[in-house]
């Protein structure tokens, strides 16, 4: 019989009070987490999309400042000898045992973390001292005093028209819909299109999350239909006409356009989730692939979500062999890329100093990272995640890839005999460049994919520019084309908001000297953009400028981009749809029941202005 060794009682009154300090700085972060998406139905209802833009960014702040403001507690309030070894091992096994029947245990453990590594040592970044693995278990969280996280219809009984009513009017939006019925019976077509017209099981149900998921100006009900072993995911879009009236604006019945509206490309939703766990469960049940990391980010809890990322790349490190290596595409000025190929992502160093023309610092480029993770990224740009101290095994680094590093960015590095530890870097998602992807496909002769490829960034940077932002660097190497096919943004050192940026035509040359001149004759200043010049760096190859011209010829014309900034300064707030719009119940044939006007526009030029 193996021999068992229970720990000793724990008898430290600082250590249960630490634990109980951290824990009460967790609750205050949650409650003020969930006032703030409490109050997205509001913003949504009013349509102050204005105050709901900052709702949205005030709220992926919260956090860190819950932790200064408990870290700051504790420095205060404990003398640096009274926290030894022993006592630190307490605050964890105390912290433990508050967290028992806790609704949010996971988020806690992570609040817990966060705090210890700001008053830790690396050293006790193991699971003595901290929650490396999670220590208490989400499964069956929710009880007779919480409201379930999901309610269940059941259209045989009710009927089907009645039952898609209902899960529509029981989230109570105080806002008139503008033809409530009519949107009923085209959300009621498409469902049983997919799974009402089969034979019915006595589990024949449609179950729906509690909370409206609200992010930019729409609301979105999550749900699935259970018919038998089959289970069929939906999303149903509510959005505002003209008038400001709700409209259901389609229904999104397919896998991929659902995990894209889940993509690391786009803003976070503001959800009212009493026990989190629950809400992640079931979204994970109708995108199984979608890993929980990124649906915890995706639903705000951003922190836990790069949390349980970094667990799942420590596990990929333990059963993985490949080694370090710089990513491919064209060398930056400013970052160093690398990867580990069968990891579908890469590491991105600020280097130390930046060779002209860039001229920047920085700390100008972590405060351009903060804003896109602060933005709308409108399925544009990448999410990123920012770690410090990362600790790699050295094995896994070549000598060529440590020289490199220890070149251009030697702040960063700290090597031993055993670990590579990077102070400070970025981890984004891997994408194949713009570039290197336009390039395969001539030398394919794919000009199918050529012309998806330029169209798609055209598209990409119109999208930015709704959301007022300006790219800076528009060359191809710093967009990325993902596995859906869609090219996103990912080189954010130069990037500037629209309403800063002055969009100017180049001057008539005054005289013969003026136009031969290498020069510009005419004075330019900081923010002067000149969009008659993109096409010197962007149209070179004739195959490139034909789908250019022929998809996007605006961009080139500085009327375009004033236009676009006019509406920005205006306070006009563009709605940037993240899925097709050929499935907008608006845009069907005019023979449907639908009256919502016709748009082919991707923004709010349609009906939703």
């Amino acid at each position: 019989m193996p021999h068992i060794t229970f720990p000793k009682l724990l008898s430290s009154q600082i250590a249960f009070d630490i634990a109980r300090t951290i824990l009460d700085g967790f609750d205050k972060h949650y409650r003020l987490f969930r006032a703030s998406s409490q109050a997205a139905k509001k913003y949504f209802e009013t349509g102050d999309w204005k105050t709901a833009q900052i709702a949205a960014r005030e709220r992926i702040a919260y956090y860190d400042i819950r932790v200064r403001e408990c870290v700051q507690t504790l420095e205060d309030e404990y003398a640096q000898e009274d926290l030894t070894d022993e006592v630190w091992r307490e605050v964890k096994l105390h912290y433990m045992g508050l967290l028992i029947d806790h609704l949010r245990p996971e988020l806690a453990e992570t609040f817990f973390n966060t705090v210890c590594t700001k008053l830790l040592h690396r050293n006790y970044f193991h699971n003595d001292f901290i929650f490396v693995r999670p220590a208490t278990s989400t499964e069956y969280l929710e009880n007779e005093d919480t409201p379930p996280s999901y309610r269940v219809y059941y259209p045989a009984t009710d009927s089907f028209t009645f039952s898609i009513k209902r899960i529509i009017t029981n989230f109570q939006l105080n806002a008139r819909f503008a033809d409530l019925n009519r949107d009923v019976a085209l959300v009621e077509e498409r469902l049983r299109e997919t799974f009402g017209y089969q034979r019915l099981e006595p589990n024949y149900q449609i179950q729906v999350l509690a909370s409206l998921f609200y992010r930019n100006k729409s609301a979105y009900i999550i749900g699935k239909g259970i018919n038998g072993s089959d289970e069929y995911p939906f999303v149903i879009p509510i959005t505002h006409n003209r008038k400001g009236e709700l409209v259901i604006d389609t229904v999104l019945l397919d896998t991929m356009q659902i995990t894209v509206l889940f993509s690391f490309t786009r803003a976070y939703f503001l959800v009212d989730m009493e026990v989190p766990s629950t809400y992640v469960q079931f979204i994970r049940s109708i995108l199984p692939k979608k890993p929980r990391s990124e649906i915890y980010t995706m639903i705000g809890l951003q922190k836990h979500g790069k949390n349980l990322f970094y667990r799942d790349f420590l596990n990929h490190l333990r059963y993985s062999s490949d080694r370090i290596e710089a990513a491919p595409g064209i060398r930056g000025l400013v970052m160093l890329v690398f990867a580990l190929p069968s990891f579908p992502y890469v590491f991105k160093l600020i280097k130390d100093s930046f060779p002209p023309p860039k001229e920047t610092t920085k700390a100008l480029i972590k405060e351009k990272y903060l804003l896109v993770k602060n933005h709308d990224r409108v399925g544009r740009m990448a999410d990123t995640l920012e770690y410090s101290d990362v600790a790699f095994p050295r094995s896994r680094f070549s000598e060529e890839l440590l020289a490199e590093i220890q070149q251009y960015a030697p702040s960063l590095l700290e090597v031993n005999d055993e670990e590579v530890v990077i102070k400070h870097l970025y981890i984004e998602r891997r994408m194949t460049p713009l570039n290197i992807w336009l390039t395969e496909a001539e030398q394919r002769g794919d000009d199918e994919a050529m012309e998806h490829g330029v169209v798609e960034y055209g598209n990409a940077i119109k999208d930015l520019v709704g959301a007022n932002i300006f790219p800076g660097d528009m060359l191809y190497k710093n967009f990325g084309v993902t596995r859906h096919g869609r090219v996103v943004f990912y080189d954010y050192d130069e990037i500037e908001y629209i309403s800063d940026c002055n969009f100017r035509k180049i001057p008539t040359p005054r005289n013969e000297e003026d136009e031969m001149s290498a020069e510009p004759w005419y004075p330019i200043a900081k923010n002067d953009v000149f969009p008659e010049q993109f096409g010197t760096f962007l149209l070179g190859n004739d195959k490139v400028r034909k789908y250019f011209m022929q998809h996007h010829a605006d961009l080139l014309t500085p009327e375009y981009w004033q236009l676009r900034k006019q509406r920005i300064v205006d306070g006009k707030v563009d709605d940037v749809f993240p899925y097709p719009q050929e499935i907008r119940f608006c845009n069907q044939p005019k023979s449907n029941t639908s009256t919502i006007p016709n748009t082919p526009a991707t923004l709010a030029e349609g009906p939703h202005e």
